[in-house]
């Protein structure tokens, strides 16, 4: 597949990521994830398979129901997307034993997807966790200065 194939799929995964008919999103994400998918990244250790991945998107979808992708970057070389912008959401769910808040999060999120013939492969995924926590009330650092 082409470069600029590989960054359509990427997109359109992301696009079912964000999608707000779970149905939908799962019918997409079966479309576009290779079922022995390895992801890897934001406290989740390493994820083998559809269904380890479909789960931890769960979780992150219950807790942000409403949560959306925007990025400003898509870079592409061989066989690897690169995608940096940011995530969105509202904390309505419980995520990694932190209760609901209530409260609009916002940070930065960097992914690195692999894609073959087709289907996202292997997914590395890094966001901004301190400033989510912070957001969230969990976690408070001292501004510079102080």
């Amino acid at each position: 597949m082409s470069i600029e194939q590989n960054k359509k799929i990427i997109l359109q995964f992301y696009q079912a990521v964000d999608n707000e008919d779970l149905e939908q999103a799962l019918e997409q994400a079966k479309q576009l994830i290779a079922p022995n998918v390895i992801a890897r990244g934001m406290g989740s250790g390493i994820l083998n398979g559809f269904d380890a991945f479909i789960q931890y998107g769960l979780m992150m979808r219950s807790a942000f129901p409403d949560g959306h992708h925007t990025f400003e970057e898509v870079i592409a070389e061989q066989d690897k997307v690169v995608t940096r912008g940011t995530f969105s959401g509202t904390h309505r769910g419980e995520m990694f034993g932190i209760a609901p808040t209530g409260k609009q999060v916002t940070f930065s999120v960097v992914h690195v997807d692999r894609v073959v013939n087709g289907k996202v492969v292997e997914h590395w995924g890094q966001g901004d966790t301190i400033t989510l926590m912070q957001q969230l009330g969990v976690v408070s650092l001292p501004k510079p200065g102080d």
